[in-house]
């Protein structure tokens, strides 16, 4: 007999009501696109996405999801986001789903 038997045994009369769950949905303010630019230090390649306007805690927060996803290595200085490695065209894909208009610089 697990919990839920127990409490339906002790409250006989009591209804569950069940929610559906709610997706969290983040806010993101933003005028103009992000831009998404390659570049080369010290000899190795990096991406570096710039241009959000919005609140700098969300920008860090999707600083952090696209490192996670893309299982790189990055920072958040200056309001900007550096990844390491070339991943311009999975970047630009995971904003644009979230609902960012994006623009390419260079290359």
């Amino acid at each position: 007999m697990d919990l839920q038997d127990q409490l339906k045994n002790l409250f006989p009369d009591h209804q569950i009501k069940e929610e559906p769950v709610k997706e969290q949905s983040n806010v993101w303010l933003q005028d103009e696109p992000l831009l998404c630019k390659y570049e080369k230090r010290k000899g190795k390649p990096i991406t570096i996405i710039d241009g959000y306007n919005g609140a700098t805690e969300d920008f860090k927060t999707l600083a952090k999801e696209i490192k996670t996803k893309l299982s790189v290595g990055g920072s958040f200085k200056n309001d900007t986001i550096i990844i390491q490695g070339d991943y311009r065209d999975k970047i630009m894909k995971m904003l644009t789903d979230k609902g960012f208009s994006v623009k390419r610089v260079g290359g």
